[in-house]
């Protein structure tokens, strides 16, 4: 430890030799150091330095130290420090060294301009859908109108065996979806047998045998019906009466209208009347329809629809009663189609409801791109009785 200043006179503020500023001792050189181990004949001999000369060289080798005040053992792990708990906490919360410095997290700055959203990836518009196969469902149509044309107007008897058969089927297929979602077991036998018999009771004997074929065929279902347990006996024979009004019996108008001597043209003129009433509605309605007519019942139709569908029926009957109906008259004809619209409308409907309470959409998959038979017969087994009714007053029974 050498210092230049050591050995001068002390000044103010400075450190000097212990003696006041005597000046060097005696035997050494002014040049030389207050103590050098070389003139000190102790050291020469081997042993400690002793007398007046080694203390004052002793209190010119010493000065004070600077006062630091007490700080904590800064180690981990041991020392007195760590004997006193609540310092031992006060330093370990903290940074151990002065660059340790606890990282805060810090909030971005708000920026200037909001942060740009992605934009939405614009998606195609998707293009309005029949939601049938149509190539099924024209080529079916097409299919089912040469068989009943075919058979209208070669041999009668047959077209009303063709009648019995959709019959028979409808009630099968309405049957079959009461007992699948309701559980109501209609006795599918006697509504079978009784609703062909209906059919054929209709042409032969006209209105008074159709009635008597429908009491007896409700008769038929209440006995049909005693052979199994009292329970949902009630409901059962309900809707095995409804079933044989609601198919068979209505059905049985179309045989009436055969009965006419241009029965065939009457037949026709009924079946042209209802597929042109559905068809102006389909149209219409998806291309134009935007105000729905019954959303709780059947959400696809709309009032645009009814109106293409009342427009198209009193054009197709203003040209089937001038040119197909013997005596027909023009005006009648728009009568005709208003009727056939309005009632195809309500039948659509009716059964939309019977659908919607059994939750299904169709009754059957017999026709591929139109469901079941009940699923064509909807619109025209209403229709029947309404075409017969105004086909007597205008141009008479016969």
């Amino acid at each position: 430890m050498n210092d230049s200043s050591w050995g001068a006179p002390a000044g103010p503020g400075q450190w000097g030799p212990a003696d006041g500023g005597q000046g060097p001792l005696p035997g050494r050189s002014p040049e030389r150091p207050a103590y050098d181990p070389a003139y000190d004949p102790a050291y020469d001999q081997g042993r400690a330095p002793a007398g007046p000369a080694y203390e004052r060289h002793a209190v010119e080798q010493t000065r004070p130290m600077p006062i630091v005040p007490d700080m904590p053992d800064a180690s981990i792990g041991g020392g007195a420090a760590d004997q006193d708990g609540d310092r031992g906490a006060a330093r370990l919360s903290g940074p151990l060294f002065r660059d340790e410095i606890p990282e805060t997290p810090q909030e971005p700055m708000p920026s200037a301009t909001p942060p740009q959203q992605p934009e939405p990836q614009s998606q195609p518009k998707q293009k309005k859908s029949a939601g049938r196969d149509l190539g099924a469902a024209i080529g079916v149509g097409v299919g089912l109108g040469a068989v009943i044309i075919a058979s209208l107007f070669i041999v009668k008897a047959v077209f009303v065996g063709v009648i019995a058969v959709a019959v028979v089927v409808g009630l099968w297929e309405l049957t079959s979806r009461l007992d699948e979602r309701k559980g109501i077991k209609a006795p599918l036998v006697p509504l079978a047998v009784g609703g062909a018999a209906m059919v054929v009771a209709g042409y032969v004997r006209g209105t008074e045998g159709a009635w008597v074929a429908m009491a007896l065929t409700a008769l038929a279902v209440l006995v049909w019906r005693m052979t199994e347990p009292p329970e949902g006996y009630l409901r059962d024979v309900t809707a095995g009466v409804f079933a044989a009004f609601y198919v068979p019996f209505l059905a049985t108008f179309v045989a009436l209208l055969l009965t006419a001597e241009d029965g065939a043209w009457r037949v026709l003129t009924f079946l042209i009347l209802t597929v042109v009433s559905d068809t102006g509605a389909y149209a219409v309605g998806w291309r134009f329809g935007k105000h729905k007519l019954a959303p709780r019942i059947s959400p696809g139709k709309t009032r645009e629809g009814l109106v293409g569908a009342v427009t198209f029926a009193m054009v197709a009957g203003v040209l089937c009663m001038q040119f197909l109906i013997d005596d027909g008259q023009w005006w009648q004809g728009l009568v005709l189609g208003a009727c056939v619209a309005a009632s195809a409308t309500l039948g659509d409907l009716g059964e939309s409801m019977i659908k919607r309470d059994l939750g299904i959409k169709d009754m059957g998959t017999l026709l591929p791109g139109h469901g079941g038979i009940m699923d064509r017969l909807d619109s025209l087994l209403p229709t029947a009785p309404v075409v017969w009714l105004l086909m007597v007053l205008f141009v008479g029974g016969g």
